[in-house]
């Protein structure tokens, strides 16, 4: 069994998770997320707790695959309804910057047009200043999709580190080209 799997998934208050048959919904105080779970799998909420366990039905690899991630999706859903989600992005470039409009993140990073990135429902994008921009919500996935989206427009390049970044990350730098005389 799996190590994650067989943990179980605490529900603090305020939260509350209904199961009907496959299906799994988690409401909490930033919004409601649901589940559907794999038929390998069976889930039980009892008291204040989520348990996750393999029922035997489906080849035993897949079905070990499939508990501890089970497991994980539902402790996401858990922590993204009470405290949510949030990934921070920098703007690298001289000019560049951003503008996060009603459902949507406006990017101004070197084309001749601006690039509109539409966001999903319940996700918020921020900018705090022009060359930074926040994006949260209660789904971990929804979060880290629409932040790579904004990432892939304009990934940071290793010659003069210009690009759209997550916050922190690292940026290995090359030397241009030297001419030997």
């Amino acid at each position: 069994m799996s190590r994650i799997g067989k943990q179980p998934v605490e529900i603090p208050a305020g939260v509350t998770v209904d199961q009907k048959g496959r299906e799994i919904s988690v409401k909490g105080p930033k919004g409601s997320l649901n589940l559907t779970v794999r038929p390998e799998i069976d889930v039980e909420v009892e008291g204040n707790q989520i348990l996750v366990n393999p029922n035997g039905s489906g080849p035993t690899r897949e079905a070990r695959a499939f508990h501890g991630m089970t497991r994980a999706l539902l402790h996401n859903m858990v922590t993204g309804v009470t405290k949510g989600f949030e990934k921070r992005l920098e703007i690298v470039g001289v000019g560049w910057n951003c503008q996060a409009q009603a459902k949507q993140v406006v990017l101004n990073i070197g084309f001749c047009h601006p690039v509109n990135i539409p966001l999903p429902d319940g996700i918020v994008a921020e900018c705090p200043n022009p060359t930074a921009v926040t994006i949260s919500g209660a789904d971990c996935q929804a979060v880290g999709q629409v932040a790579a989206e904004i990432r892939a427009v304009r990934p940071p390049e290793p010659y003069k580190g210009k690009g759209i970044r997550y916050q922190g990350e690292y940026v290995r730098r090359k030397a241009g080209k030297s001419f030997g005389s």
